[in-house]
């Protein structure tokens, strides 16, 4: 029976039968080249021994499971040194040697579990028409080999957690190939300096800022040239920065909260009765402001007269008054007639303590206040009650507008502004930002500071951190003076992170994709199911 070309067999196998049950769809195929190789000797062998029959499993095909019947057969082996004197053909190319399936059904088996891991694998198979156990899907992906790493320069070490902050694991990235090439147990220092002892070839190893890591490179790889991350320098920085925002803001919403509580004292205060004026309107206003120019105007023509030598009598006989006012307007040293008018007696003044009273109770209602007033007696118009409330707004608006604007924001908020780049905030983030700056002195030398840390970091300029750390010391600031205490103890690292290109980027990118593997196995596998899942990616 001719193969079809949708079902290859190989050269030397031949397809004698085909049968069809419910499920199941059994070829029947036999071996027919003249020869086979001694799998000892590797020579070729004609003399027939005997057959046999195998059966095992292949790939679905339209939906149905396939059963091949294998009829192999044995050879005598001829050649006079060789032990094996019997021995079966080997079909290396379809079924491996004791094999229950066929090699493309256990490749498509470990393709699933790599992709889905046990139970979720043996389901998603049983859709595709494999029918296989969760147990066989995991045999398998443990029965790939493990790759070793042979040849590493540029070396990135992080952790991932396999419970999260109780226990972690390391991964051993190749930066240069852009690949995992280990996965260690723990994240012990021991544990990574014995790995890299097996590479003396690591030129440079990148890593973050924590102790284990430190230790690890200093045993394991003294030879290599230690690269601080980057991200992990900056984040450091982000931290002392927002630890400063939060004590600078708190000190200054304190202030704030106090100048609030004596302003709200004041505001407090009773209006004296005796003093409150109506609201003069537009027209009289323009007209008493007028007066008040021409009368300062005259104050300072007489100044200048009397700057000219002219004596207090040839000034008061050129504005026609009294010699005794001339000297009254220099020993005030204002213009005349500039003190406040006195109050006109109202029919609002019997009834003025009663609506101030409501006033500071928080009634704002004009049209009320004066029914209220009215019903015990008011005989003026509702006009005038307006006019006086007209006051009393205007004096709770000069009262806010004197208190110093507070800048809501949090330290978690506002280390956004600090540690972002000047080009990438919008124009409402820019005035909050100087306005922050403003508010206090050390705030504004923080964010100078902060962003000459982070144009040596992006422009690799660590050639200035030297100059940087000496700023920082000089600045009392504690916050940045502890994160350049720490800074100087890893200092070597920090600054060749500074100046190379190397960064521990795509080590994070690797851990994330490990997070998202172990929690597709749900975090009840073992670590070396997890190995070889992260080693075997697909």
């Amino acid at each position: 029976m001719e193969t079809p070309q949708f079902f290859p067999l190989g050269e030397g196998l031949e397809l004698t039968q085909m049968e069809r049950h419910e499920d199941q769809l059994v070829l029947h195929v036999t071996a027919t080249s003249p020869s086979a190789l001694c799998p000892l000797c590797q020579q070729p062998a004609t003399r027939l021994h005997s057959r046999y029959r195998r059966m095992v499993k292949d790939l679905p095909c339209v939906g149905q499971q396939v059963q091949l019947i294998l009829y192999v057969r044995k050879f005598f082996c001829e050649t006079a040194h060789c032990v094996r004197k019997v021995f079966s053909e080997r079909l290396l190319h379809l079924v491996a040697p004791w094999a229950q399936m066929t090699t493309r059904l256990n490749e498509a088996l470990q393709t699933i579990g790599l992709a889905t891991c046990g139970r979720l694998g043996a389901r998603l198979a049983a859709r595709l028409g494999i029918m296989a156990s969760w147990m066989t899907i995991v045999r398998r992906i443990m029965a790939l080999p493990t790759p070793q790493a042979e040849h590493v320069e540029c070396l990135g070490l992080d952790d991932f957690a396999f419970r999260r902050g109780r226990t972690f694991g390391t991964v051993v990235v190749d930066l240069d190939a852009h690949q995992i090439i280990d996965l260690l147990p723990d994240r012990q220092a021991k544990t990574a300096a014995a790995w890299m002892a097996t590479h003396p070839e690591i030129t440079h190893v990148s890593r973050d800022r924590g102790m284990e890591y430190v230790s690890a490179a200093t045993t394991g790889a003294p030879q290599a040239i230690q690269v601080a991350d980057r991200f992990h320098v900056c984040q450091n920085l982000s931290e002392a920065v927002q630890r400063l925002l939060a004590r600078v803001l708190a000190e200054m919403k304190a202030t704030s909260q106090q100048a609030e509580g004596e302003r709200s004292t004041q505001k407090k205060e009773p209006v004296v009765v005796q003093e409150w004026h109506p609201d003069p309107g537009k027209q009289v206003a323009q007209t008493i402001a007028t007066r008040c120019a021409e009368r300062d105007a005259r104050y300072q023509q007489a100044v200048l007269l009397r700057e000219q030598g002219c004596s207090s009598e040839e000034i008061a006989c050129q504005f026609g008054v009294n010699a005794r006012t001339v000297r009254r307007w220099f020993e005030r040293g204002v213009a005349p007639d500039t003190r406040p008018r006195r109050k006109q007696q109202s029919d609002f003044d019997p009834y003025a303590p009663y609506v101030l009273k409501r006033w500071q109770n928080g009634e704002r209602n004009g049209t009320r206040l004066w029914e209220e007033i009215a019903a015990q007696g008011y005989p003026g118009s509702q006009r005038m009650v307006y006019r006086f409330l007209k006051t009393l707004k205007k004096t709770e608006v000069k009262l806010t507008e004197e208190a110093p604007q507070v800048i809501h924001y949090t330290s978690t908020a506002a280390v956004y502004l600090f540690m972002r780049h000047p080009d990438n905030l919008d124009e409402g983030k820019h005035m909050d930002l100087a306005a922050l700056c403003q508010a206090h002195p050390d705030l504004e030398t923080a964010y100078r500071l902060a962003q000459d840390f982070l144009q040596m970091l992006r422009k690799r300029e660590g050639g200035r951190l030297d100059t940087w750390l000496t700023q920082v010391q000089e600045s009392q600031l504690p916050e940045l003076q502890s994160f350049a205490h720490g800074v100087e103890q890893d200092k070597a690292a920090v600054q060749a992170g500074l100046t190379l290109q190397i960064n521990n980027g795509q080590t994070e990118g690797h851990v994330t994709r490990i997070k998202l593997v172990k929690r597709m196995m749900y975090g009840k596998a073992g670590f070396a199911l997890l190995r070889q899942r992260v080693l075997h990616r697909i």
